[in-house]
């Protein structure tokens, strides 16, 4: 992964619960409405992905947090995002 990925996973994570609790939706509840499990919405609130990497969800799974949690997805991304562009 580039540097700087696992740092911006775990503020992604700290940002999906922010928004969770802001709602009072539980985990399971996200999950359900995101189509996800709550295991998965547990890791990436951990900043992890499901192998214990760090978290990098798919671009339908970003598109439904941000449609359940009611923000747009710019909202839900940290505003310091590494650059993966570098090789």
């Amino acid at each position: 992964m580039t540097e700087g990925w696992q740092e911006f996973a775990i503020e992604l994570g700290h940002q999906i619960r922010r928004l969770r609790v802001a709602k009072e939706l539980s985990q399971e509840a996200l999950a359900f409405r995101a189509g996800l499990t709550r295991f998965t919405v547990q890791r990436y609130e951990a900043g992890e992905g499901q192998t214990g990497s760090p978290a990098n969800p798919s671009l339908r799974t970003v598109v439904a947090l941000s449609q359940v949690l009611d923000v747009p997805v710019e909202e839900l991304l940290p505003a310091n995002r590494p650059d993966v562009t570098i090789r």
